[in-house]
């Protein structure tokens, strides 16, 4: 279990949670949304929270001097000088990526799930894709890659055939999900409910992955929980707000 990150008592912080970016070189206007984001709204937090899939995908961490992620990382920087504590997680896209990127973008990987206290308030996070339980085909591809001797020998190859093989993946991806039910690509809610009974019963509950945002009220064991989940940003923004009035979602227009 990861042990609860606690924040300092002042009542007027704000933190920012979004996930589901996929940022990527053919998507120039949501990079730009991110980047204006990261330039505005995201200065006035105390800590932004990245919840996985900030790329569309990633194939490694030698791909930090590309252009386009060389303008990412540069958005991140200056908003980590003003102060803001920025806060990664891996997505199903972007699970490699490692201590080269975080450190030239200054941010800080956190791991999936991750328990944070702000205000005597505990908030789990998660990217979300390991509750999609249902997809059995899904899940033990999530094994596969996760593992050790896969990323081994995916990441000794040259970076353009990682490339490929990515650009591969994905496409194959979408296909499989053309043919899936709605149902089988969302959270399973036994799943839910056991992450809920691991974490002791966290107040809210934050997640991405399956891009339909939604404010959900749950019961578990008696005890009540928000389950908020995040939007994506494929063709606009958005991110959730929480401060000293509460919890809110906020679109952004790209």
């Amino acid at each position: 279990m990861t042990h609860p990150t606690k924040t300092g008592p002042n009542l007027s912080e704000t933190y920012l949670f979004i996930s589901d970016l996929h940022l990527c070189a053919c998507r120039p206007h949501i990079t730009q949304a991110f980047l204006n984001f990261l330039a505005n709204d995201a200065t006035k937090a105390h800590s932004l929270y990245i919840l996985g899939d900030l790329f569309e995908y990633w194939a490694g961490d030698d791909a930090v001097e590309d252009v386009f992620i060389q303008k990412v990382i540069k958005g991140f920087r200056t908003l980590a000088k003003t102060g803001v504590r920025i806060y990664l997680m891996h997505g199903n896209r972007d699970f490699l990526i490692a201590d080269a990127f975080c450190d030239a973008a200054n941010i800080r990987l956190i791991q999936d799930p991750t328990l944070l206290v702000v205000r005597d308030l505990r908030i789990l996070l998660s990217h979300g894709d390991a509750l999609c339980t249902d997809d059995h085909a899904y899940q033990k591809f999530r094994r596969q890659v996760r593992s050790d001797e896969w990323q081994r020998q995916f990441l000794a190859q040259p970076l353009a055939i990682r490339k490929q093989q990515i650009e591969a993946i994905r496409l194959r991806s979408e296909r499989e999900k053309s043919i899936k039910s709605m149902q089988i690509m969302d959270v399973n809610s036994d799943a839910v409910d056991t992450l809920m009974r691991v974490y002791q019963y966290p107040d809210i509950f934050i997640h991405g992955h399956t891009h339909r945002p939604y404010q959900h009220q749950l019961i578990v064991d008696n005890q009540a929980i928000t389950r908020w989940v995040l939007g994506d940003w494929y063709e606009q923004g958005s991110y959730l707000v929480y401060d000293a009035s509460g919890f809110k979602n906020i679109a952004l227009n790209p």
